[in-house]
């Protein structure tokens, strides 16, 4: 939505114009998944869609928030009352946001907060991420609070993980706030050092396309959480930190080591798949880095699908859904394909030559309808800018 419809908006609704607005995208993750709790590498770029926000100040310590995407009028919070687990619907997220600026000591006094979104929800797109990025850059614009683009990462996943209760690394809001147009970013998600890798697939004769299933996933649901214990699980049995501490050359032993140790819990052979997966995936990623500046992009190709094989049998949080994406999409001539996102639903990328994009596209809509799923929702993604002022 454009900038200037959302600061209409915000004036029909509050009676004044905002003081300013503000975007912050959705993510594909290109590799690199569930590595980010276990301070991995992982490889987003930004999303043309958007959330945008109309923002300003109040100095009376109330919160008004309201959404073009639902249902219902403003909702009025007051900032004293804001708690973690007391809001369970939308508002959470931008909520949230200012909890955690507050909490960090950040003097935030109040705002009026108009939202819209063009980044689809339950998709594995970051939607959510995209809610809290815009509200915080907003809100350290406003308030000049001069904190860093991965400052504001690390506040928006504190208002996630504790605010809302899903445990999500650091990932999508640091590819919201900090990626660049027309490259994917490098992230270490231990120290928070970032490269932005060139990907220019329209340059080379290439595309990337999104299917998102429209089969809808939830973070905190359980089974994400239970991944996540089962990583922490792992790296206990291995006396490391994190499972980006297990060096790939040394996965083999690490895994035999594993099944000694957890021999008699009855998840041992869960927690060694978990761990498979995670110190694979970081692999992969370096993979891709390494093609990617060597510039043999189509090579990253098999790449991505070994990745979503570890995530169908290795992590399981894929579904019937996402298989059939990548199986037709492989079988029409596509040169990769793997879901994207936390799994469970939500999206799959194909990267599939130029001449071939309509034919994987079709034979991908005729799959779903030949298994009464669905119809996905096909397009093709470009890498855009991260979050940044509009007006």
């Amino acid at each position: 939505m454009a900038a200037q419809q959302v600061r209409a908006r915000f004036t029909e609704l509050y009676g004044t114009g905002p003081q300013g607005v503000w975007s912050a995208p959705g993510r594909v993750n290109l590799i690199g998944e569930h590595t980010d709790y276990n301070d991995g590498f992982v490889m987003p770029f930004a999303l043309p869609h958007t959330a945008v926000a109309a923002v300003a100040r109040r100095d009376d310590g109330v919160l008004r928030l309201h959404s073009e995407d639902v249902e219902g009028g403003v909702v009025e919070l007051a900032l004293d009352g804001l708690a973690p687990g007391t809001d369970r619907d939308w508002t959470a997220y931008p909520a949230g946001v200012v909890w955690a600026l507050r909490e960090a000591g950040h003097a935030v006094t109040g705002a009026d907060v108009h939202l819209a979104s063009t980044v689809p929800a339950g998709a594995g797109l970051s939607s959510s991420a995209a809610l809290e990025v815009v509200v915080a850059l907003a809100l350290n614009d406003l308030y000049d609070l001069g904190l860093q683009r991965w400052q504001l990462a690390r506040l928006c996943q504190r208002a996630e993980n504790v605010y809302v209760g899903a445990p999500t690394g650091i990932m999508d809001q640091t590819a919201s706030a900090c990626c660049e147009e027309g490259h994917a970013l490098f992230l270490d998600t231990r120290d928070l050092s970032q490269r932005q890798i060139p990907f220019d697939l329209a340059a080379e004769g290439m595309r990337l396309l999104v299917v998102d299933t429209r089969v809808k996933h939830a973070h905190n649901e359980g089974e994400y959480g239970k991944r996540r214990s089962g990583c922490e699980q792992g790296a206990a049995l291995l006396g490391v930190d994190a499972l980006r501490d297990v060096p790939f050359d040394d996965l083999d032993a690490a895994l035999a080591r594993l099944r000694t140790e957890a021999r008699d819990a009855p998840d041992a052979e869960e927690v060694v798949r978990l761990v498979r997966h995670v110190v694979t995936e970081d692999h992969r990623v370096e993979r891709v880095v390494s093609l990617l500046e060597s510039g043999d992009t189509r090579a990253i190709g098999p790449v991505l699908t070994e990745g979503h094989a570890s995530l169908r049998d290795d992590f399981r949080v894929s579904c019937p859904e996402l298989d059939l994406v990548v199986d037709t999409a492989l079988a029409a001539g596509a040169l990769g394909a793997r879901m994207t996102g936390g799994g469970f639903g939500g999206s799959a990328i194909v990267l599939a030559e130029a001449s071939d994009v309509e034919t994987v596209g079709k034979a991908v809509e005729e799959a779903f309808a030949g298994a009464g799923f669905t119809a996905p929702r096909v397009f093709e993604a470009v890498p855009a800018a991260g979050a940044r002022r509009l007006a």
